[in-house]
């Protein structure tokens, strides 16, 4: 993905914001003692959701951001705030996306594989190290350390989390409106009661992951295609 200059923000963290970002990035300053210069960090969202695409972010980070964390211990607000930072600060960003009906034939594992890698592979230059959440990362060119819960452990793989989740949140709402009868913009695809009862009506839609329980095997309703009934 192209990267959006920008001067970094003027504004100073406090205190307690810049020890909290200072140990954050602990990891990232290990690996430049260690010789690395471009450190990605790396995640996903969307690996539970019944519907819609799996998403992973790969974020090499100019500088701390403050505010940076979880995307899950943020509000909707503030992720998009730091979405729009994160894109025109002047840090590299890449995307990579799994689509659900690729997600049923290479299977949840290898489609957050696929994800991720896809991401490094978008930025540009090319990291030299990852921090990945959660995984050891195959078939990349590139040394990489897992880190479990990594999101609020390292700063580059929460600014990934953001970057992915948000990402993937925006194509939800894509989705919505091309399916409003499932409310894909309020629970994003995964099984709420809403959501399995839009299912139990309408039946599934081509954005639906057909190998997840409890769509896997089961009769439903044939959704109406938008094209052809005028949506």
């Amino acid at each position: 993905m192209r990267r959006r200059e920008a001067p970094p923000p003027t504004d100073t963290p406090d205190a307690a914001e810049a020890a909290r970002l200072e140990a954050m990035f602990e990891f990232e300053r290990r690996a430049a003692e260690n010789g690395f210069h471009r450190i990605a960090g790396v995640d996903e969202a969307g690996r539970g959701p019944l519907a819609g695409p799996l998403v992973a972010g790969a974020v090499v980070l100019a500088f701390p951001v403050p505010g940076l964390d979880d995307s899950k211990k943020l509000t909707e607000a503030r992720r998009e705030a730091l979405f729009e930072a994160l894109m025109t600060g002047g840090h590299a960003v890449g995307v990579g996306v799994v689509e659900s009906d690729e997600l049923d034939r290479i299977g949840l594992q290898t489609a957050n594989y696929a994800a991720m890698a896809r991401a490094v592979a978008a930025l540009s230059p090319a990291p030299d190290f990852l921090l990945v959440d959660g995984f050891n990362l195959p078939g990349v060119a590139q040394p990489c350390m897992r880190l479990i819960k990594g999101d609020r452990r390292s700063l580059s793989i929460a600014a990934a989390s953001i970057i992915a989740k948000v990402t993937r949140d925006r194509r939800m709402l894509l989705l919505d409106r091309e399916y409003p009868q499932y409310g894909f913009g309020q629970h994003k695809g995964y099984g709420t009661a809403a959501h399995m009862a839009a299912i139990e009506m309408h039946g599934p839609c081509p954005g639906h992951r057909f190998s997840f329980a409890p769509l896997s095997g089961a009769a439903f309703p044939a959704a109406a295609d938008p094209d052809e009934s005028g949506g």
